[in-house]
């Protein structure tokens, strides 16, 4: 009997170093390689307007926001980087992916567990013999489904990925938070600068009736004159309330932005302050730079890691699963005698399932996770064709902004001179009063669209470093290329 339950012992012992030894091996399901994907050599859009295609710096892209030089500006980026809700929602669920994680890897270890009872039964005199029967327990249970043909792992190599991934999408969020940080400042600027050019024409315009005013008065000119030009002045101060109210309305876009009650800026930003300007240079490197920082892509690759990684998992559902459970423990009619060496007790177990039939289940499983990998891979790829639109639509827009400001800044010097002329011939009876308005009117709307358009260049060149993924660190980040091989560890 003792020569049987050795031999027992021995064939378990080689049949588990076999399986262990299998496990060790294979694998099931594709391994990941990160896709190749051709991306042009430079950019098709002409670099014009201090646009260069020198290789970007790292350092510089990081804090893309201090080449503004405002300390305004730099104060508020790193508040909301401290205090977003957006921020905070994008790190839990990293927390939680990484916990999956977790979960994922826990079924490549045993699990064992403890316990113990005890029982009191008294048998009824009519049915039995009326005695009283006591049993105690105490035991060590342990588990173990072997992972022979990488199912486990692959979940785990899937799991790793989704990690990953929801680290990528946290570097997202903070590159767009900061982006819209500055434009809503930007925009919050701009609104002070317009606010300003408008009361600055309604004092002109108000100066202008009353000229106009005195000279009906003096019997050199019309009512006529005199009712156009308080028309004029009131159009202008009706344009003061609508301003105000946009102005307002950024700053508290801005205050949430910051993770701040809407009025929590208020003292901050009512001294009026010019827009930033924009650096003379700026290097936007080349197209391939971009995959490995922007975090969209970076987050598309990652998931198609974790979906190609299911397919195994799938995969592994074609074949038996292996498992071993054991219990090691006590057992005695009497709590006296639990902890003597005849009390003792064992129980092993090998245990093989294998499904023979599922009606295609599993097969459509598989070719189901393959058609989400094949879903991924478009994703992926149409992630990368969008960033670089992104950046060619940017590097555009930076440079012919530019060039539209310096024609209107050389459009309202000459209209500055023509409004001027103009009400000097009009006092001097030359012109009619009409020729003062439209030179007056087309004084305003030129500044109105010079300061419009100073914003404009320097919102573009903020949605220039967005595109470009400017805004995070890359120096703790894994490699997108080498990421496979950590995830499969």
């Amino acid at each position: 009997m003792k020569r049987k339950a050795a031999k027992f012992i021995c064939l378990t012992v080689v049949l588990t170093s076999c399986l262990l030894g299998i496990s060790g091996c294979t694998t099931v399901g594709p391994d990941y390689k990160p896709p190749q994907t051709a991306t042009p050599t430079n950019w098709t859009s002409e670099l014009q307007g201090g646009l260069t295609g020198n290789a970007a710096d790292t350092n510089l892209l990081d804090r893309w926001w201090t080449v503004f030089n405002d300390p305004v500006l730099s104060d508020l980026v790193e508040r909301a980087r401290a205090g977003n809700l957006d921020i905070r929602q994008a790190e839990a669920r990293v927390r939680e992916a990484r916990a999956q994680r977790g979960i994922a890897k826990a079924p490549l270890f045993p699990a064992v567990g403890a316990n113990a009872s005890a029982s009191r039964t008294t048998a009824s005199k009519e049915a039995g013999n009326g005695q009283t029967a006591e049993f105690y327990t105490t035991s060590l249970d342990a588990s173990w489904e072997l992972d022979i043909f990488g199912g486990t792992r692959r979940s785990l190599e899937s799991a790793t990925a989704t990690w990953q991934a929801s680290q990528e999408s946290l570097r997202d969020v903070q590159v767009s938070l900061l982006a819209e940080v500055a434009l809503n400042y930007v925009e919050v600027r701009s609104y002070q600068e317009l606010l300003s050019i408008t009361e600055s024409n309604a004092l002109i315009r108000a100066e202008t009736y009353d000229i106009t005013r005195w000279r009906r008065e003096a019997g050199l000119t019309t009512q006529l004159d005199e009712d156009q030009a308080k028309q004029s002045l009131e159009q202008v101060r009706a344009q003061l309330p609508t301003l105000r109210t946009s102005l307002a309305q950024a700053k508290y876009r801005l205050a949430i932005l910051l993770g701040q009650p809407p009025g929590a800026l208020h003292d901050l930003l009512a001294e009026q302050q010019p827009v930033p300007s924009t650096p003379v240079e700026v290097a936007v490197g080349v197209p391939a730079d971009l995959l490995r920082r922007r975090p969209d892509v970076r987050t598309a690759e990652r998931k198609l890691a974790a979906q190609t990684a299911q397919i195994g998992v799938a995969k592994a559902q074609l074949y038996p699963s292996f498992s071993l459970t054991g219990t090691l423990g006590l057992e005695s009619l009497e709590y006296a005698n639990l902890y003597s060496a005849s009390a003792r007790a064992a129980q092993g177990l090998a245990k093989a399932a294998w499904t023979l039939f599922d009606g295609g289940s599993i097969r459509q499983n598989i070719k189901l996770q393959t058609a989400k990998q094949e879903e991924a891979l478009s994703y992926y790829e149409n992630t990368v064709l969008n960033a670089l639109k992104d950046v060619e639509s940017a590097l555009v827009a930076y440079a012919n902004e530019q060039t539209r400001r310096d024609s209107l800044a050389a459009a309202m010097t000459a209209g500055r001179s023509a409004f001027e002329l103009a009400r000097f011939q009009y006092n001097s009876g030359l012109v009619s009063f009409q020729t003062v308005l439209d030179t007056q009117q087309s004084l305003l709307s030129t500044q109105d669209q010079l300061a419009v358009s100073q914003a404009k260049v320097t919102s573009n060149l903020i949605g220039l470093y967005k595109s470009l993924g400017g805004g995070w660190t890359p120096s703790n980040a894994v490699p997108v290329a080498a990421k496979q091989t950590a995830s499969s560890k």
